[in-house]
């Protein structure tokens, strides 16, 4: 990199990091406890943004786009579907999928899709700096609205606590369609980063915030401190695209 392509980076990064998005956590947690509990009460659903996301993808139909892809799955929902009437569980996990789609959009991001008890969220990185940053202060506020938020409210309803594992990473990923009609086939996005990010979810705890090392390289520094390596075990064997070795994973530490 020569001197003017390096000073150019840090004043982008300068830049960036004066947008990073300010949300106010408690403010944040009041509201999504007002939602659940009215949720519980009177079966009340959201206005979500799906329709945001849709629109953008259906006017990008075969574009490649850097993003960041969030995968947010809820743990233990099978053990619910055993326990709970089934009324009462689809109001839960429908309150826990909407509840993590507003947070989302409230970094910033995109929902892709809600699957089951799965939340899939992508953010496009038109600043990669920026948005790094967005996605992963987006799953730490996820974890702090599922423990403060909602399971508060489930617990006065007799309900057992939710718990979530999350995983992020980064990438370019191609919209696709399926049909030929412009308006009313599905979208939808394939990539690499669809699929590790997928993986990466899969192979995090209850409640862990799971990253990959293409998106920790882009983080702040500050942000960055508040990661640490977790050890490879025999069950992660994914490669990394340019450096062909096995693909870092960073843990969130709250």
């Amino acid at each position: 990199m020569t001197k003017n392509e390096n000073t150019n980076s840090v004043i982008d990064m300068m830049l960036s990091r004066s947008k990073i998005k300010t949300i106010y956590r408690d403010s944040l947690i009041q509201e999504t406890q007002k939602r659940v509990w009215r949720a519980l009460k009177n079966g009340y659903e959201y206005d979500i943004g799906i329709v945001k996301s849709e629109q953008f993808l259906r006017a990008n139909v075969f574009s490649r786009i850097n993003m960041v892809v969030l995968y947010v799955d809820l743990v233990g929902s099978t053990t619910m579907t055993l326990e709970l009437p089934i009324d009462k569980l689809a109001i839960i996990i429908s309150s826990f999928a909407q509840e993590m789609g507003s947070v989302i959009m409230q970094y910033d991001g995109n929902i892709l899709k809600f699957v089951g008890d799965a939340v899939i969220g992508y953010f496009v990185a038109n600043n990669k700096l920026l948005v790094a940053d967005n996605a992963v202060n987006c799953a730490n506020s996820m974890i702090d609205v599922i423990n403060e938020g909602i399971n508060p409210i489930l617990n006065q309803y007799g309900y057992p606590d939710l718990m979530v594992k999350i995983g992020i990473d980064f990438g370019q990923n191609t919209i696709v369609r399926y049909g030929s009609n412009k308006d009313e086939p599905h979208v939808d996005l394939l990539g690499p980063s669809m699929n590790i990010a997928s993986k990466i979810q899969n192979h995090a705890k209850p409640n862990q915030i799971l990253i990959g090392c293409d998106v920790y390289d882009k983080l702040h520094p500050i942000i960055q401190k508040k990661l640490r390596k977790i050890k490879r075990d025999n069950k992660w064997n994914y490669h990394s695209k340019t450096t062909g070795k096995i693909y870092q994973l960073y843990e969130y530490i709250k």
